[in-house]
């Protein structure tokens, strides 16, 4: 077997390890073994991996920040809060509640990004789901998982691989961006809840709500919890608008809130950082590493060549096929890789925006189909995991053909047909 064969063939397990967790071993293990087999057999230059390292640098420091807020935000009793009001506005209605969770995780993600809807709403639907004693958390819970894909697009910091699509500064104003995407947007917001729907409605219909919650006290330190949120949230839009790197200005506010609620309660950090997530970075990393090895097969060239010989014999067809690829392949290798490889081949190839476009739905909405699909999945998962619940990843697949598919093919016809 020669070296592009061998390079393949690991990434292709790396990838299947990553999805279905043999030994019931943690994506991230399957990731890093991937990334030190390659090493070891020399199909990777050490120089070259720690370049795949390094082009995460920008989301490793994101989702650091994220992770500290979020982790804050649930020991100092906001999510519980958010829990009592959210419980007292549906007024003992399970639909109200399905509706109100879904309302919130758009707006998460549209100002706080996909990965921040996965850390943030998925902790504080379970508290809510626990405050109403609702016997059946999960459909509640799954609202967090798929709005947060299916709304990533709303804006250009909704989600971490925009950036990666758009990267080296071709980023689109702001009023491009809404030109393009605002319909897609809502075609596949909206469907999604169609879907997620009616999919859930028996379980939904069978459930109730209760209405005596205790109300929940507001402390100073969740307040300041909900105050750092809200700051990194007005961050991320002025660091998108000024056409900044996400990831730094996220992990000083994480960090600057965390240093400040530590020394209001005069609390030790440790807590704080044992709660914290740290193997979604070493999942990252191995999974770029991996990605690294695959460009040096020629696949950029490869997939660019493809793209400009379609844009320019049927652009309507290969904007279609692309975002559905890109969309079945994010599924295969995480959407974050393979959003850097799709977004290298589309600047090479200098399409329009029309194919640039699909080709981000398809990394953006696409994950939806596996719980490995985008890396706010994965992170809803250690949520779920952390509260003792389980999804497994064929229940989530079967659930994701009926929901992405439709929402799919709905936000490609919206932004083909405008």
């Amino acid at each position: 077997m020669n070296s592009l064969a061998m390079t393949w063939a690991i990434a292709g397990l790396t990838a299947l390890g990553v999805i279905t967790r043999p030994f019931a071993w943690p994506e991230a293990i399957w990731a890093v073994l991937g990334a030190a087999l390659l090493l070891a057999m020399g199909l990777i230059s050490p120089a070259d991996a720690w370049l795949g390292v390094g082009k995460g640098l920008d989301v490793y420091l994101f989702l650091i920040g994220m992770m500290l807020l979020s982790e804050l935000a649930r020991q100092e009793g906001l999510f519980d809060w958010l829990a009592s009001v959210a419980t007292a506005h549906s007024k003992g209605s399970p639909r109200r509640l399905f509706v109100l969770i879904y309302g919130v995780g758009i707006v998460v993600t549209a100002f706080l990004s996909n990965d921040a809807t996965a850390v943030v709403l998925t902790p504080a639907v379970y508290a809510a789901c626990r405050a109403a004693r609702v016997q059946q958390p999960m459909p509640y819970l799954l609202i967090c998982a798929f709005i947060a894909n299916a709304s990533s697009f709303v804006l250009p910091i909704s989600n971490p691989a925009n950036l990666v699509i758009f990267g080296g500064g071709t980023i689109p104003p702001l009023g491009h961006w809404l030109a393009t995407f605002t319909l897609p947007s809502i075609a596949a917001i909206v469907m999604t809840f169609v879907m997620l729907y009616w999919t859930q409605r028996a379980t939904i219909n069978a459930d109730s709500v209760a209405t005596d919650v205790e109300e929940v006290h507001l402390s100073t330190s969740a307040k300041l919890a909900g105050l750092g949120l809200c700051a990194t949230a007005l961050v991320l839009l002025v660091a998108s608008a000024l056409d900044f790197d996400l990831g730094l200005p996220t992990f000083i506010a994480g960090c600057a809130t965390t240093a400040a609620i530590l020394l209001l309660t005069r609390k030790s950090p440790v807590e704080t950082l044992k709660g914290v997530s740290w193997s979604v970075l070493p999942l990252v990393g191995g999974l770029f590493v991996v990605v690294e090895a695959l460009n040096r097969t020629g696949l950029i060239d490869t997939l660019a060549h493809l793209l400009s010989d379609g844009a320019a014999d049927a652009p309507t067809r290969t904007a279609a096929i692309a975002g559905a690829v890109v969309a079945v392949v994010s599924n295969l290798v995480n959407n974050l890789p393979a959003g850097l490889v799709a977004g290298s081949a589309v600047q090479l190839a200098h399409v329009s925006d029309k194919i640039s476009g699909a080709v981000l739905i398809g990394v953006d909405l696409g994950p939806n189909l596996s719980v490995t699909g985008s890396l706010a999945t994965i992170l809803w998962l250690t949520a779920l995991r952390r509260e003792g619940l389980h999804m497994g990843a064929w229940a989530f697949l079967k659930l994701g053909v009926v929901v992405m598919v439709p929402a799919l093919v709905l936000s490609l016809t919206a932004l083909i047909l405008q």
